[in-house]
């Protein structure tokens, strides 16, 4: 007998997902796992990696500079120039075990301020807003073993982000904000779909995924009642399930939206602290339920762009430029900043008023696709990333 589903909306989500094959083994040389968290919104990387040690910071952040390392509600120092927020205490965990690195002064080619505009060209992978209409990751597929005629990638959310569509057949899963579907109505499902190939695949795809998750009642709950804080460390949660199941993906794609901190967004507390909060609880759900697989997993956590290095009139930031990536995992070669820092003086700043970016988002990621997935540069540089001869690979992220 089959347990409780919530199935209605998971068939819809599977329908989505585009290909006839369900969850199949994928099988990357190294089995490794890849895990891409966009955070939507644009997140102020001068208040995720702090630079304390600039003689400019505090100036000019003014109230929004958060205390040195050491002081109440003060950063946690990473080195002599820079400090996480203290509300990632369990990235930092991971920073001083040697598995988080920080990436900053980072953009993608985008140097205007639509969110739309710079999500589309972070998850296209190109130089043109609307240059191309699949994703930087699903066109990688095509070079990851096992991606042939089974689904590598997975995208955890309501649709399909930019970044996973293409030719290449993926998955997708969600918490449903819909009653669960019963027992009875389950089977009468099952006798109604028996002689539809299609649409009995696309059941029993959805039954599977729901079964991988399983019956989580705080995700579901939190899901029904729009918590996404919540719902996102629910989240990492069943991201963690589909990443150790032995028939599962091995690459998913998550977001969290909610980053557009115009107003009142805080220093060491506050509404941008408490989204920090959330995304450091959401990622050690995931590292504490992938287990022996955390030492062969790389997460990139991404953003469109960043904030304005002065506070505005509502004692918030406005959209900007340059800011801060994350790389954490057992497989990341971590316990350091990278970057090349272009610093906090009034010519130093972009347009006079953002963190000037000096490294391409692009180098990060074609470092991790080389060195992690194994993927050839040579097709990197021309499918995967074209037009981006500028972006040479960032080199020693992962571990040997």
């Amino acid at each position: 007998m089959l347990n409780r589903r919530d199935v209605l909306q998971s068939v819809g989500l599977a329908a989505l997902a585009g290909g006839m094959p369900g969850l199949a083994v994928a099988t990357t040389k190294s089995n490794a796992r890849f895990v891409l968290i966009v955070l939507r919104g644009a997140v102020d990387g001068l208040a995720v990696a702090a630079p304390y040690g600039d003689p400019n910071y505090k100036k000019t952040r003014g109230e929004l500079a958060i205390p040195k390392p050491g002081a109440s509600d003060g950063l946690l120092k990473l080195d002599g120039l820079f400090g996480l927020h203290p509300s990632l205490s369990k990235v930092y965990e991971s920073f001083s075990a040697g598995e988080a690195s920080i990436v900053h002064a980072v953009a993608s080619p985008y140097r205007e301020r639509s969110h739309f505009d710079g999500q589309d060209m972070l998850e296209n992978g190109g130089t043109v807003v609307g240059g191309t209409r699949d994703g930087w990751l699903n066109r990688a597929l095509a070079h990851v073993d096992g991606a042939a005629g089974s689904e590598t990638a997975i995208a955890l959310a309501q649709n399909t982000p930019l970044v996973l569509r293409g030719d290449n057949s993926v998955t997708s899963w969600a918490p449903s904000k819909l009653p669960d579907a019963d027992d009875s109505t389950l089977l009468r499902l099952q006798r109604l779909y028996a002689d539809d190939e299609f649409f009995a695949t696309r059941l029993q795809q959805a039954l599977r995924s729901q079964e991988i998750a399983g019956e989580q009642s705080m995700l579901d709950a939190a899901a029904k009642r729009g918590n996404d804080a919540q719902q996102f460390a629910e989240l990492m949660t069943s991201a963690a399930r589909f990443l150790t199941t032995p028939d599962g993906p091995t690459i998913a794609v998550a977001e969290l939206a909610g980053w557009d901190t115009h107003a009142n967004q805080g220093a060491s507390g506050g509404a941008l602290a408490n989204r920090l909060a959330a995304l450091d609880t959401g990622l050690g759900n995931l590292r504490d339920g992938l287990g022996d697989s955390w030492k062969r997993t790389v997460v990139a956590v991404v953003t469109e762009f960043g904030r304005t290095v002065r506070v505005n009139g509502t004692r918030g930031t406005d959209h900007g430029t340059g800011t801060a990536a994350l790389l954490i995992g057992g497989a990341v070669n971590g316990g350091k900043v990278i970057t090349d820092w272009p610093g906090l003086g009034k010519n130093d700043l972009y347009a006079g008023r953002d963190l000037l970016p000096t490294t391409d988002i692009r180098s990060v990621f074609k470092g991790v696709l080389a060195d992690h997935l194994e993927i050839a540069p040579a097709f990197i540089d021309r499918e995967v990333f074209p037009d981006s001869a500028t972006a040479r690979p960032l080199r020693d992220l992962i571990t040997t």
